[in-house]
């Protein structure tokens, strides 16, 4: 019988942060209210384009395809409706409860970027929380 090796099949506290930071870091360089993002960097310069510009694209595809991969092959279609639904009316909730308001439309943004993030970033650890919740290992299909 094969051993696992505990240390890469365990998530600690600081993994959950440094994932849900990659995530969060990922959505924040995709898009921002700032004005400081590669939607708004490439949306100022579209006639002048560059590799710099192709190259950073391809980075944040290559991100966003990691983590929605992830967090769809850990929480499936129904988890990330789920996931997506959790945030969404707690984001309702906040709002009714006028904890947020609906007027400043930077802070409104933000939030959702923050719900975006949220949603990939338990996605990518989700594998890694159920295991420490219940024991089980997940295991990808072998082809």
């Amino acid at each position: 019988m094969a051993k696992i090796n505990s240390s890469t099949t365990t998530l600690g506290w600081g993994g959950l942060i440094v994932r849900l930071l990659a995530a969060f870091v990922l959505v924040l360089a995709t898009y921002n209210p700032e004005g400081k993002s590669y939607y708004h960097w490439v949306s100022q310069n579209l006639d002048s384009p560059n590799a710099i510009m192709a190259f950073a694209g391809v980075a944040l595809l290559i991100g966003w395809a990691i983590f929605i991969r992830a967090t769809l092959r850990s929480l499936g279609v129904i988890g990330v409706a789920l996931t997506v639904a959790f945030f969404g009316t707690l984001g309702w909730f906040l709002i009714e409860q006028d904890i947020i308001s609906l007027n400043n439309i930077r802070v409104f943004t933000y939030i959702i970027l923050i719900m975006v993030s949220l949603v990939i970033g338990i996605g990518m650890s989700w594998s890694f929380i159920r295991r420490r919740m219940t024991g089980q290992l997940d295991v990808d299909d072998v082809d």
